[in-house]
Order: C-alpha cells, then structure tokens, then sequence
C-alpha cells in the first residue's frame, strides 16, 4: 500500500514542503531515499523500538521510503513522526484519509514520547501558505507555531495521541496564543535601565543618538570604565518592534533553535559574542548554513566586547552584511540567505594594556603599540561605525551619588519620536529606514549645510586632521542629531556634537 504523509524542510528561514511516500510491498528490505542525512537514515532504529513501546508492529515486509522533491538534502531527526505515521498508514495500522489536511513533524524518542524540533514557525509559514488545515508538532514547539494565524496547531506529547487524533478516537484541542498580551509584556523585559548608570553623561548621550539614527558605535575606554554595562542597556531605548519585525526575529531563532519556552521575541535581541568565536559562528554556516550571530541579531543589537581580540577574518566577512543588511551562505549545492540587520556596538580598550589616555593611571606600553594595536581594525570596518567616542572612568563624587538617573523609558520617547521623523522622510524610500542607510543623494537633499556649517565643518576636518571617510558620517549623525532636536535644518550645534563623535579618525590618536 503507499500512502503520503507531509512534512516540511528548512530553508534558510523559510520552508519547503516535504512529501514522504511510504509503500509497503513484498520482501524483507527497507529503503529510506530522497537525499536524507544520516540522522534520518537512523531514524529506523528509533521508530522501531518506539513502535514495540507503544504497542504497535513494525512491518517485515520491503518498505520504501521517498522524501520528495529528491533533490533537496534533508537534515535532522524532526522527520521521525513524519516516517513513523507513514509506516503505521501504509500497513493499515491505522486511518489514512487524514494524512493529506496535515503536516506532521518531530523527532521520536524510544519510549514513544515526542521531542522539540527547530524551525516551527517557518514550517506554520509555509503550511498555511500551501493550504493545509493544520500542523501536528511537539507540544513544546506548539506555541510558538500558534503565532501564525489562519492554521490549526496541535501539540502532541507521544505517539500514540497522534494516532488516535487519526483515527478519530480522540479529539486534540488547536493551541492558541494571544498576541496582545505578548506584546503588553515587552516592556517588562528589559532587565537593564539606564537609571542605573552613574556619570557617564556624554556616552548615554552619544547611544541615544545612536539609537535614534541606527547608527554603530563604538567605545573606547580603560578597563572598568562601563562599556559592557552601557552597551547591555541600549536595547532597552530603542522603539518597540513591530509585529512584522518579531516575526522576523522569531523566526531565525526558530531556525537556530534558540527560542526556549518563548512563543514570540517581542524584545529586541542583544548578542554578545566571546571574541574567539569562529567566523561561521558569527556569520553563519555550516554543512548545512545555520544563522550565525549576525543574524540572531537581527532587530536588535550586536556587542563585540573587546574587538581587536577577535580574528581579522572575522570583523572583515562583516563589512558586507553591515552594507546590505542581509548574509549570503554560499554551498556546492545551495545558497542560503539570512537577514542581518542590526546596531554593532563595539567596546574596546585604547591599547594593550588598557590605560592611554587614563588621567590617572599611566600608560606601559612601548611606543609604536598603541597603534600597532588599533591598526587590528581595518580601515573599511571602521568606515561602517558612524559614533566613535572615548569612554572616561566615572569620578567617585558620580558613583556615590544616591539619585537615580534618567530611565530608558524616557529616553525611548525621544528616540521613538526621531525615528518617526526618519519613517516619514524615508517613506517612499525602498529599503532605507533610518539615517545610517542614506544614499549619496540623500545626503545632498537632506542634509544641506548653511555656510556657517561648511565653514565649521571646513575648519574641524583640517584641524582634527580627519579624515575624508568621516564627512558622510558626520553629516549622518548631524542629520539624526537635529532629528532628535525636530529641527527640519543642520544647525551650527548639531554639526559641533556629530564631529565629536569621530575620535579614531583622527590622525593623532595612538601616537606616542
């Protein structure tokens, strides 16, 4: 007898409805084909002892399998379910006229018990997408499915309640997930709050700022001096997301299966890295490409703490993704596209030892090492971080202080009411939301300059010896500055703070 039961595959953070035949003919052989990987292949071990588990016989007959389209390769052991129903249909062991109204995946455990599997979210996408009426899936991944409306999702524990769901013997109850009462919860989430930090009044200054234009930034301090605990709190002073950019996230932390117990990522995300990690880690990869950190932080923020200790091949396979916002994994046989769209924030130490520049702690490195050590960041990398700004040790006078500062909350309301500026300028802009991604012809149309500002301007870069890459960037940051300020013009103050935010740029840094 052949029967046909419906799974699904992932695809980058999308997927691919997978059809599994199963016929049951004459002889004793068992033939699993359609490009299956090796957790598949034993998925015959697996389904067989849970079958004698649950009570159910295991056919000794000739069983071929087919995963069809056979030409896509199919990884993991979520197939399991999927097999297992279709031998079960195919002996006539139980109904088969269900079959076709469902996708059905996850991975058997020998009890017969059903485990997790990544990727739900997509695989509800795509189900909803090619008209099924449903989705039969692990319990612990029911919720996170639910999200997507328009499709019934049952969460099963064992085997045997899918079974008797087929057959009819009992009914399972669709699991639902009020979106509302997620998106209540968000500002809850926040574990840190600017109303924490003491002094520190131009740096908290300069992340808003950043956050208000989506620029990357980077700070450069001695050691102790609140980069880490700065940069955990800028999630908690950027705009909520939307629904359309949870979704998103969800979804490739589905695929990478970092999800936990949540349903929906109402928070944005902040990934922090430990600079060893390999380039596939933070870009993404893999025999099968998997999402890197780069993209598990998309909508949200990326930290690299201590940035020259991380590999050049590392920070140099980000420029690209930092330009497009989206990360190309390119295999012998497939490509794979993962978005990357996110704030980098990047902490680091003035030199080796940690102490140029200390006010109270001399320097011991020998001449030369200052910028031999900041050379380990080239020059295209940091032409992508638009805020560069020296972080200073808090005096003891501001940490013993016992008032509270000013909490993310209010500092959210001005960065939500200057991307809101950039929402309605950038309207009818394909691709460009925020200040950090305009054009050249952006930037002439928006971010004309009185001559007064030409003349400070003028001035600043000859003086401070920048650079010629800093002129847009400054004009950028100019321009999210007034933004800040719902000042329609670049005036003289806001060009004066943008150009403060340039320190690596200038050619006397790091000179002994």
């Amino acid at each position: 007898m052949l029967v046909k039961v419906y799974g699904s595959a992932i695809s980058g953070i999308s997927a691919i409805t997978i059809t599994v035949e199963v016929c049951i003919d004459l002889g004793v052989q068992f033939f699993l084909v359609g490009l299956p990987d090796n957790a598949i292949k034993e998925s015959h071990q697996r389904i067989e002892a849970a079958f004698r588990q649950v009570g159910y016989k295991f056919p000794g007959k000739k069983i071929t399998i087919n995963m069809a389209p056979a030409d896509i390769r199919k990884v993991g052991s979520a197939y399991d379910l999927t097999i297992a129903i279709g031998i079960l249909a195919a002996s006539e062991q139980i109904e088969s006229n269900m079959l076709e109204d469902y996708v059905i995946m996850g991975e058997l455990s020998l009890d017969g018990s059903i485990k997790p599997i990544r990727g739900a979210l997509p695989m509800a996408f795509e189900a909803k997408q090619n008209g099924f009426k449903g989705m039969i899936i692990p319990y612990e991944n029911a919720k996170e499915a639910a999200v997507v409306e328009g499709i019934n999702i049952y969460g099963v524990k064992t085997i045997t309640e899918v079974v008797d769901f087929i057959n009819g013997d009992t009914a399972l109850t669709p699991i639902h997930v009020d979106m509302d009462e997620l998106f209540t919860r968000k500002t809850e989430n926040y574990k840190c709050d600017f109303s924490d930090v003491k002094g520190q009044e131009s740096i908290k200054r300069a992340l808003e700022v950043a956050a208000a234009g989506s620029h990357n930034i980077m700070m450069i301090g001695a050691p102790g001096s609140g980069k880490t605990m700065l940069a955990k709190r800028l999630p908690s002073i950027l705009p909520h997301m939307t629904i359309e950019e949870a979704l998103e996230t969800t979804r490739i932390h589905s695929v990478a299966g970092t999800l936990g117990c949540e349903s929906l990522l109402s928070v944005r995300p902040f990934r922090a890295p430990h600079h060893t990690i390999s380039d596939a880690g933070l870009v993404g990869g893999g025999s099968f490409p998997q999402p890197g950190e780069i993209s598990l932080a998309h909508n949200g923020v990326l930290f690299l703490d201590e940035l020259p200790e991380f590999r050049r091949s590392s920070l140099e396979v980000m420029r690209q993704p930092l330009e497009d916002n989206i990360v190309t994994i390119s295999r012998a046989k497939t490509t794979v596209t993962f978005p990357a769209n996110f704030m980098l924030v990047a902490a680091m130490n003035p030199c080796p030892c940690g102490y140029y520049n200390h006010p109270d702690i001399a320097c011991t490195c020998q001449p030369g090492q200052v910028q031999k050590y900041l050379s380990r960041i080239s020059g295209p990398l940091l032409d992508r971080i638009d805020i560069q700004i020296e972080v200073v040790p808090v005096p003891f006078k501001d940490i013993s202080k016992m008032e509270k500062g000013e909490t993310s909350a209010t500092i959210r309301q001005r960065v939500t009411a200057a991307r809101n500026i950039q929402n309605e300028r950038y309207k009818y802009c394909d691709g460009i939301h925020s200040n950090s991604n305009m054009t050249q012809d952006m930037l002439d149309k928006y971010c004309r300059l009185s001559p007064e500002c030409l003349r400070i301007l003028k001035t600043s870069m000859e003086r401070l010896n920048l650079s010629a890459r800093a002129y847009n960037r400054i004009l950028k940051v100019a321009r999210t500055i007034a933004d800040l300020d719902a000042s329609e013009n670049i005036e003289t103050y806001h060009l004066s703070e943008a150009i403060n935010y340039r320190s690596l740029d200038r050619e006397t840094w790091g000179m002994k």
